[in-house]
């Protein structure tokens, strides 16, 4: 009794391994056929959609399929990096940039301007054609590494500017759009930063630059100090706490900052008035940042921004394609050597910190602390990451120069 009880166990066993066997399989076959995101909901998709953000990527996820299409134009948060810039043919030709400053001369500042933007038309040419609002086709493709030109016909390229990619995308947030490169060509080694914030037009911008910027430790040792407290020397740089030598003035140190200083405003302009279109086509835009590959400068808006560019009219100035900008109260400081924590040491630091001069009168009407908004000065230090965050913190405990600038 007992065998057969046993084999009787071990038959109905295989009975049941035999009859699971083919469940298995046809459960296998229809788990091939099944698409796992059709099981997630579309709360999920667009979070993964988010997360990606660049605009090319989005646009592949768009063709995969009908769900995929629908839910990629609804994101949040959108990146677009323009990595072609197209030439605008014969007006950029040197001869054409020549003639844009070619006006008789007005004076020094004349002259400053044509010394500033004769290094400027080109690539304000070429950012404009980026950021138009048409298309672009049997266009020519501007290598910036090399210098040279290669043509493409409509079969092999067709760029879009940022206003035709993004005019799918009906509820983006924050975006951002990155530049292949700065706009303003520095001798190397030469540091140059900016960021400037706009609404209808300029509210502050803020600017550091150095001559050099080379490690400590190809720097020559130090001759030992008989100052018997370092700390007051550390923190003035050891040259009197930020006076400004005669040298500045006659070297071509001065010239080279004002240059700067024009050349960074011009930029900044021009990038605010070619995102007016992208701006008023998305009114659900919370923060848009248009920076570049290079980290040479950033222009920024927040909403209230946003809001007052929708709402007051953008004022061109004259006939070039940026905004006017307004007469400009300047504060400037300046190390003739700054080292910084980290080891970087700057050489001919300078910062400056730029708001438009009605906003100083109406602080002065109203006794706010501090003119020009320096009660608190985090609006300048916090312009940039480290270790340039901490190079402008230590700069603004130098001497402090006043400058005014008149509208152009």
């Amino acid at each position: 009794m007992s065998s057969s009880g046993a084999l009787g166990e071990v038959d109905f066993e295989g009975f049941r391994t035999l009859c699971r066997a083919p469940a298995v399989e046809v459960a296998a076959k229809e788990e091939e056929g099944i698409d796992h995101f059709d099981r997630l909901p579309d709360s999920v998709l667009l979070v993964i959609f988010n997360r990606i953000g660049d605009v090319k990527v989005l646009g592949r996820c768009c063709v995969v399929s009908r769900r995929f299409h629908a839910l990629a134009v609804l994101v949040d948060d959108v990146v677009v990096r323009v990595d072609c810039v197209i030439s605008d043919g014969p007006s950029s030709s040197p001869g054409a940039a020549g003639g844009a400053v070619s006006d008789k001369p007005r004076g020094v500042f004349s002259h400053l301007a044509r010394l500033v933007l004769g290094g400027l038309v080109k690539p304000l040419q070429a950012l404009s054609q980026i950021l138009s609002a048409s298309s672009c086709t049997d266009a020519t493709a501007v290598s910036a590494a090399a210098g040279k030109s290669a043509s493409a016909s409509p079969s092999e390229a067709s760029h879009h500017s940022p206003t035709e990619v993004l005019k799918n995308f009906k509820e983006v947030r924050r975006l951002r759009i990155e530049l292949p490169d700065g706009e303003l060509g520095v001798d190397g080694g030469v540091l140059l930063k900016w960021r400037a914030d706009f609404g209808s037009s300029i509210d502050s911008c803020v600017i550091l630059g150095a001559s050099s910027a080379v490690s400590s430790s190809s720097m020559p040792p130090r001759s030992p100090d008989p100052d018997p407290n370092p700390g007051f020397q550390d923190a003035c740089g050891g040259d009197d706490c930020g006076s400004i030598p005669d040298s500045f003035y006659t070297d071509g140190s001065l010239k080279r900052r004002v240059v700067w200083t024009i050349s960074s405003l011009i930029a900044a302009s021009a990038r605010h008035y070619l995102l007016h279109p992208i701006v008023a086509n998305h009114e659900t835009l919370e923060s848009l940042d248009l920076t570049d590959a290079d980290g040479q400068g950033v222009l920024t808006m927040d909403r209230r921004q946003l809001q007052e560019l929708r709402t007051k009219p953008v004022t061109a100035s004259g006939s070039s394609q940026r905004t006017l900008l307004p007469a400009l109260s300047m504060r400037l400081w300046y190390a003739h050597q700054l080292e910084l924590p980290g080891g970087m040491v700057l050489k001919g630091a300078t910062l400056l910190a730029i708001r438009p001069s009605e906003e100083r009168t109406r602080e002065a009407v109203g006794g706010a602390g501090g003119s020009f908004g320096f009660s608190d000065g985090c609006w300048v230090s916090d312009a940039f990451e480290e270790p340039y965050r901490t190079a402008a913190t230590m700069l603004m405990k130098r001497r402090t120069y006043s400058l005014e600038m008149n509208s152009f």
